[in-house]
């Protein structure tokens, strides 16, 4: 495959998740905390809030909300960081309004909270991953944090979200549903941790051969990861081994030892987990 089509197909990988991950989020603001009031912070949170005390319509709100922060992000946090943020929160505008017609499966809170969250969270990973956000109190931390370079985003964001809570117990008088609020931004939080730390783990093999060459060779034109060879001997039989090294993604481990078998049958094969590979070839998500 060509380096444009590679390309082609990265970018529409890319686009894909964007668009996935901002469908995922305006499901669970419109289908699972809307219906039930649960406020879980940020933009969408203000937006429950209005809908509920002044009838205005999520999409509209969160429209407008976000307009102005998007404005912000352009004038003070530059041209980068806004086309990122304008595509995922633009869409998401979107799929909060369409989505704001579907009747929500359950009536009870907790479910509600558990399951919006989880899809509310992993929605936010995907667009993080791609280097996108779905914009509101993301800028905002992003902008207080250009003002005072010590302060930390999840501090930020943190303070922001328990101020909306603050205001969705003023407005609603339900401590249960300010608790379930907290909740949320827990199961959120944690799913967003939990995705980017899975995004990051990748596999490192081991390969004891004494066909390293013909392996390499073999792996190098059927693969886009690189091989380090090292002389060995064996302990026990102090015969002279090639031991090749290889980082690779978890989704490439089954190509890899195929490979590898196709050359040496008696290849001694090891995988163990890498929490994480900086370098040519692997992307890190934070």
């Amino acid at each position: 495959m060509s380096k444009k089509s590679l390309k082609i197909k990265e970018g529409f990988r890319r686009y894909f998740m964007i668009i996935l991950g901002s469908a995922m989020v305006g499901f669970a603001i419109s289908v699972f905390f809307s219906p039930n009031k649960i406020v879980s912070g940020g933009v969408s949170g203000i937006a429950v809030i209005l809908f509920h005390s002044l009838n205005i319509p999520l999409g509209v709100s969160y429209a407008v909300i976000n307009a102005v922060l998007l404005v912000l992000a352009w004038i003070f946090l530059g041209k980068d960081f806004f086309l990122t943020t304008v595509l995922s929160s633009s869409l998401l505008t979107v799929f909060v309004q369409v989505f704001s017609y579907i009747p929500s499966p359950t009536n009870d809170t907790w479910l509600a909270a558990f399951f919006g969250s989880v899809l509310y969270g992993f929605g936010t990973g995907l667009n993080f991953i791609e280097g996108a956000s779905t914009g509101g109190t993301d800028i905002v931390a992003r902008l207080f944090q250009r003002a005072f370079k010590s302060a930390k985003v999840g501090t930020i964001l943190l303070i922001a979200d328990s101020a909306v809570i603050l205001a969705s117990f003023i407005v609603f008088r339900e401590f249960d549903l300010a608790f379930y609020g907290i909740m949320s931004i827990g199961i959120s939080s944690f799913a967003v941790n939990w995705l980017i730390k899975k995004m990051n783990i990748s596999k490192l093999a081991f390969v004891v051969t004494e066909k390293g060459d013909d392996i390499t060779n073999k792996l190098v034109a059927n693969s886009p990861r690189g091989v380090t060879i090292f002389r060995a001997v064996g302990g026990y039989t102090m015969n002279r081994r090639d031991v090749l090294m290889c980082a690779l993604k978890e989704k490439e481990l089954l190509a890899f030892q195929q490979h590898i078998l196709e050359i040496d049958k008696n290849a001694f094969i090891i995988f163990s987990e890498a929490g994480q590979i900086v370098g040519n070839g692997f992307k890190l998500y934070h």
